[in-house]
């Protein structure tokens, strides 16, 4: 069979592996845990400011349109990953349904997602620590606090010793990584109740005027600009839903957990469903609040919004228990994706697309060596990279899984009917039709050095498949019966 055409079957992909597994440790609390620890961070955090810069009082809209497609794409996993409870994630559904060469393509894109996630978040968390030290009287000096796209910046020193820790936490299990997750967890919603309840007495409607100073905005073509010479949009509220889309993405670090989780078929669907809705409502209460306690403009640019706006308010001791609260929770989201992308390459690894050493699993039931491998590659994307274009291309990676997932849930109904689905996303076409056409004008509405990168990176990433991954595949060497 062609390699662009031949897909794992996934009665094979669901029997007993051949060699060591992870251990199954996991149930829905901590799932959930893992999704609301992986989606409520820096977005919020720290790209509501971006957001609110980008498109005025609208990111309203902006935080709504994102949140429609994510829970159409959240859906869209559910489903996928009772069907196929293995890890792997979007990688794994598309080598199954759509075929290697695609298979290939989404985890490429994932690896990308992953990896610049945790960059951004550790920056984000960089930005709330080193304001949490200036408080104590506690200063950095630049050149720690900052990579060099900062004058005087040498590297982000913070950045770098987070991802550290965290990927020693991840090291001593599965478990015990996920049991003080849903401890954080705790402690970073509590903070957001807060900021909510101090900033709400200061409401004032007046700040939601103009709504749309930006206007909504339109795709962004890079060719368009290129080969025509007409600008395209920077601001708007689409250009802040394609940033802000970063906010809510996460649960999909849910489905890679599968292999460890208890009872697949019901707890993923518990996590990755209940963490998006409860999110979602958190993230609009929290955007509203802010917006209704300060102008925009005062705290478009910071990097640590929600504390910014406490201390304009004379709340200046909550505004330092808010960044405490940052500094303590934010890793939760470093743990999630981490421990989300080193699932990925374990998969794709296992399949032969990757080197299979990057397989090998630890006496404590981890995958050590592609943690610490991808702790190297992001400490070092952090030390030196702004949030924002970390944030930028990071979605451009996840726009393209999310999409495949919307092809997959409807590729998968149409050609298996029959197959049993223990979690049903209602209105499927529907579903999958929302996180295919959301998810093109999301990447659309990205700058255009973003979509470049991409596609650069693609390029790359195909070059890698042709020269090496295709010929040494389980199905192209044949250890392994395609569909």
């Amino acid at each position: 069979m062609a390699f662009w055409n031949r897909r794992r079957s996934i009665d094979t992909m669901l029997a007993p592996l051949d060699g060591p597994r992870m251990k199954a440790t996991l149930s829905w609390p901590h799932l959930l845990a893992l999704g609301v620890g992986a989606i409520v961070g820096t977005g919020i955090l720290t790209l509501i400011g971006v957001g609110a810069g980008l498109a005025g009082p609208a990111v309203m809209i902006s935080f709504a349109l994102a949140g429609l497609v994510c829970a159409c794409a959240a859906l869209a996993y559910a489903e996928l990953a009772t069907v196929m409870p293995a890890a792997g994630s979007a990688y794994t559904y598309s080598y199954a349904v759509l075929g290697e060469m695609v298979a290939w393509i989404v985890g490429w894109s994932l690896i990308l997602e992953y990896s610049l996630v945790v960059s951004a978040v550790a920056v984000g968390w960089s930005g709330y620590a080193v304001g949490f030290l200036e408080g104590l009287g506690m200063a950095l000096p630049t050149a720690l606090a900052a990579g060099p796209h900062v004058e005087g910046g040498l590297v982000n020193l913070p950045a770098v010793f987070i991802i550290a820790v965290v990927t020693g936490l991840l090291l001593l299990g599965t478990r015990e990584s996920a049991t003080l997750n849903a401890v954080l967890v705790v402690i970073k919603i509590l903070a957001l109740v807060a900021f909510v309840a101090l900033a709400l007495p200061a409401f004032d409607a007046s700040h939601f005027t103009p709504f749309m100073p930006n206007g909504f905005g339109a795709p962004n073509l890079p060719f368009l600009e290129q080969f025509t010479g007409v600008p395209v949009a920077q601001t708007g509220v689409m250009a802040a839903a394609a940033i802000i889309f970063f906010a809510f993405y996460g649960f999909d670090a849910i489905s890679t957990a599968a292999e460890e989780t208890k009872k697949p078929e019901r707890d993923l669907a518990i996590g990755i469903v209940g963490s998006m809705l409860i999110c979602t409502a958190l993230y609009l209460v929290v955007a509203a609040a802010a917006i209704g306690a300060r102008p925009v403009a005062s705290f478009a640019e910071s990097p640590e919004p929600l504390a910014l706006i406490l201390r304009e308010m004379g709340q200046g001791t909550a505004a330092q228990w808010i960044a405490a609260s940052a500094v303590i929770a934010l890793p939760t989201v470093l743990l999630a994706f981490l421990y989300g992308q080193s699932r990925i390459f374990l998969g794709m690894a296992r399949d032969g697309l990757l080197p299979r050493g990057l397989a090998r699993i630890s006496s404590r039931g981890v995958p050590a060596l592609v943690t610490v491998f991808t702790a190297v590659v992001v400490g070092a994307l952090a030390g030196g990279m702004r949030l924002d274009e970390l944030a930028s291309l990071a979605n451009a990676g996840t726009l393209a899984a999310f999409a495949a997932v919307g092809v997959c849930l409807i590729v998968l109904r149409l050609r298996d009917p029959g197959r049993k689905r223990l979690f049903k996303a209602p209105l499927w076409w529907l579903v999958g039709g929302v996180t295919i056409v959301g998810c093109v004008v999301f990447f659309l509405s990205l700058r255009p050095s973003t979509q470049w990168y991409f596609l650069l990176w693609n390029v790359i990433g195909l070059v890698i498949y042709f020269g090496w991954s295709a010929w040494n595949s389980r199905l192209a060497k044949g250890e392994e019966t395609a569909a």
